[in-house]
């Protein structure tokens, strides 16, 4: 392959690196090809060696990956970009995303760097590539000097190649785990096994996420019968493996009915996502996820600021503030916005110990701010065994939380090649259309789009327009606390927004 016509640029999605690894979808071309992910297995050891002032000779930099088809090949093309400039590499094989960080904290591994292949949720044909160092992920900018290294191809060669070595490097992640809900819940009758007389059934996708029920659940006491998907298959034949994907929800929802469960657990692909169902085969996701978290967090740390998304309704910013007296501060989309806004917080000296989306993407800061699904839903675990003692639920902590009696998201598609220029016109437009609206009242602190709130009787909620981080697309989200309050919230934003010629309105007609 030919690496001077590689498009290198194409390749970064944010803070990661994502691409076509395999055919097999029309009109998908393959561009993280092994040859490519030898390359910046190479840029990112020099970029890594200049970050922590060490030879590439002296780097040790470990590498895991989840359960994608095409991992394994790209397993061994990284390695042979990392050992040419003589770095030695640790291979984790099979992993989670929130464990790679780890390694580089781990006493057992002392790596200067990581990497994680993986490309979340996405189809079988992707893949991609995240990386971390003590400090934590890698942010955009980091992600734009490894790709341009790799488009200048100049690396120094080592004399000799790096060496390898292999590590299960998730038994040790996951013995953290057990040690961390052992002492936490310090059962008085049976330390060892808190989770003893507990039915707890994971769902992992096909991804890298069965490890928590055989290394995890299982030496903690729990009953993990009816536990489903925890096969690694890149195929993921049973359904996406996204607690935000309905079919996926309803198939962890499903097994906790049959299987008489007292929570259901739920990852994505790499583990740095999850979501639970509670006892009656409710979905704990969303904002009702953040509103648990946020109870246990503010027990520990009262006072704290929860940092969120921009789509949290209403009633979470009730609940968080009036109810369990923290502060909510909701930032932009995107977890590395919310995270780092979360760590600027407390350098400012604003004390924040949670930040976290409503995709399921959360961050504790006594994890290192780790957006670590496995951990997340370890905290609830922690409670769910601390609440059995006094024969209450998980749900009884959020019994005060005002949830919305309907709730919508549109996509509107942007049919034009600005299309942040002309999203953003309609954004300020619509500003100022509703700066006209007696019974419509612009947020305040608003960090994305434009929030208002709706207060006509018939309407009784409110609508966030924003632009997408990446697509031609500008998401709306509505919530109403009355029946029909989304429809007419709804209708009355398409009148408006019908004189933007470039503005796909299709997905109203599903009102």
């Amino acid at each position: 392959m030919n690496l001077s016509t590689v498009n290198w640029k194409a390749l970064q999605n944010g803070s990661d690196i994502r691409g076509v690894a395999l055919p097999g979808i029309p009109n998908e071309a393959v561009n993280l090809t092994p040859a490519v992910v030898t390359q910046l297995g190479k840029a990112f050891t020099l970029w890594l060696s200049q970050r922590v002032e060490k030879s590439p000779e002296n780097l040790i930099i470990t590498l895991g990956r989840d359960s994608r088809l095409s991992g394994e090949t790209l397993t061994q093309a990284a390695i042979a970009g990392m050992t040419a400039l003589g770095a030695k590499v640790i291979t984790v094989g099979l992993a989670s995303t929130p464990a790679m960080f780890m390694t580089t904290v781990n006493p057992v591994t002392q790596a200067d760097g990581a990497i994680m292949l993986t490309a979340s949720h996405l189809p079988f044909n992707r893949n991609g590539m995240k990386f971390f160092t003590a400090q934590g992920g890698l942010d955009k900018a980091d992600i734009s000097a490894i790709l341009d290294f790799a488009a200048q191809d100049n690396f120094p060669q080592a004399e000799t190649a790096g060496m390898v070595e292999n590590l299960d490097f998730m038994g040790h992640y996951a013995a953290g785990l057990v040690e961390f809900v052992r002492k936490s819940v310090n059962h008085p009758e049976h330390y060892d096994q808190p989770l003893q007389g507990l039915k707890i059934v994971v769902d992992a996708g096909n991804g890298a996420g069965g490890f928590y029920v055989d290394r995890v659940l299982q030496p903690l006491g729990a009953d993990t019968t009816g536990s489903q998907f925890l096969e690694p298959d890149g195929n993921f034949p049973n359904h996406i493996p996204n607690p935000e994907n309905e079919a996926a929800m309803a198939a962890i929802c499903g097994a906790v009915i049959a299987n008489n469960a007292d929570l259901g657990i739920i990852f994505d692909t790499d583990v740095d996502r999850g979501a639970a169902v509670d006892d009656q085969g409710q979905a704990l996701n969303r904002n009702r996820l953040i509103a648990l978290l946020a109870t246990v967090i503010l027990r520990e740390y009262p006072g704290s600021t929860i940092v969120t998304d921009s789509i949290t309704s209403t009633g979470l910013t009730t609940f968080i503030e009036q109810t369990l007296g923290g502060k909510h501060h909701r930032f932009k989309r995107g977890y590395k916005n919310v995270i780092n806004e979360a760590l600027r917080l407390n350098q400012m000296g604003q004390d924040c110990h949670l930040a976290i989306e409503t995709s399921g993407h959360g961050a504790i800061k006594e994890n290192y701010f780790l957006d670590d699904g496995a951990y997340l839903v370890t905290k609830l675990l922690v409670e769910l065994a601390r609440l059995k003692q006094t024969g209450q639920s998980l749900t009884d902590l959020i019994a005060d939380l005002p949830e919305p009696q309907e709730s919508q998201e549109f996509r509107l598609t942007i049919h034009t090649p600005d299309f942040k220029t002309y999203g953003q016109r309609v954004i300020t437009d619509l500003e100022s259309f509703s700066q006209t609206q007696l019974d419509w009242q612009i947020a305040p602190n608003n960090y994305e789009g434009i929030r208002v709130n709706c207060t006509a009787e018939a309407e009784q909620g409110w609508f966030l327009l924003r632009l997408s981080l990446h697509d031609p697309v500008i998401p709306l989200n509505i919530e109403s606390d009355i029946a029909g309050g989304v429809t007419i919230i709804a209708q009355r934003l398409q009148r408006f927004l019908q004189d933007f010629s470039e503005l796909d309105l299709s997905s109203f007609d599903l009102l």
